[in-house]
Formats: structure tokens, sequence, C-alpha cells
């Protein structure tokens, strides 16, 4: 189960909003959204905060029409869910039209073919999760230093666990804007 929260900075502190990600594709279509969120014009700060039942979180933020900056926690656990996979897919570069990622994304493995033995042997060779072969790597990918300036430091930011959001969010200043959407 996901949650997901637009936290959006006005002259009065942050403003948070609950958000259902069913339209959204693209971290284009995401940032849209988060800009659509901001109370007091496009130059306002938006955070986009994604969790996934604890395994892992992503944050994006949204700076007027500048390009998204996107932090992901786990890479490798979130690449295995819809919304992670949107986040790390463009990260790692991926391009949503490139035929190769769609071939990939068919699971073919030969044995439609009667291609058993080849398909057996590519299965037991061990995915080390190497960045340089596309596969996102086991832990944090993205900006790190995403909310230093409001006071999540990298070096913080990298340490969370568990309840990662409600922690940047006390950091903020938004806990209970934040919990009041929760």
């Amino acid at each position: 189960m996901y949650f997901a929260a637009l936290l959006a900075r006005t002259e009065d502190g942050w403003e948070a909003s609950d958000t259902e990600l069913d339209d959204v594709e693209t971290l284009s279509d995401l940032a849209d959204l988060a800009r659509e969120a901001a109370a007091d014009g496009a130059d306002d700060t938006v955070l986009v905060f994604i969790e996934q039942e604890d395994a892992w979180f992503g944050v994006v933020r949204v700076d007027g029409e500048e390009d998204p900056r996107v932090f992901v926690s786990n890479a490798a656990v979130a690449a295995r869910s819809s919304y992670g996979a949107m986040l790390t897919d463009e990260l790692l570069g991926h391009d949503q039209d490139d035929e190769e990622d769609e071939l990939d994304t068919l699971d073919l493995d030969g044995t439609e073919d009667g291609y058993e033995d080849e398909a057996a042997g590519a299965a037991d060779e061990p995915d080390g999760g190497d960045p340089s072969d596309g596969a996102a790597p086991a832990g944090p990918l993205g900006e790190s230093a995403i909310l230093a300036d409001l006071g999540v430091s990298e070096r913080r930011l990298l340490a969370l666990d568990g309840d990662a959001l409600v922690t940047i969010a006390d950091a903020l200043g938004a806990a209970e804007v934040l919990e009041a959407v929760r």
C-alpha cells in the first residue's frame, strides 16, 4: 500500500494534502501535479512524498518551473513497484519509449519457443544489481542533498528508515500538517 502526500511551502509555513497517484504515469505528470498544488504561485517549493509500507520512500522536489529533483531511499526495492519504478527509471535514464525496455518488461525467458535449457541457465546467474547493466542498485538513488537547504542534511536523509516521511516533515516543521492527511 502506498502513501502519497504533497507539501507546499507557503508564506505561512507548509500546507499538506494527500494525493492519489492513479493518473500519474511519468515524473513529468508528478511534477505537474506538484505545481498545481503550489498555493502562492509557480515559484513555490512543493515536495511529493511517496512511501510504500516502510519498504522504501521517495521525495520529489519541484521548485517552480525547474526540473524535478528526486531521491529514493532504496532503489532496488522501489523498482519493483509501479511508482518506485517510475522514479528509478527516470534516475537511471531509462527511456520509456525504448523498444528493448518494452521487451524486457514482457519477461520472455525463451521457454515459449522450446529453449528451456538456455532459460534455466540464465535464471541461475545471480543479478548483482550492477547499475551499469541498467538495474536499480540496492540502497539510495538520486539527489541525497535534495532537502539540505530545508534543514534535512544529506547525511540525515541517508540514515532514515522506517517512518522516514514523518521524520522529514518534523525537521521541516510540517509534522502536524502531514499527520493531518495521513
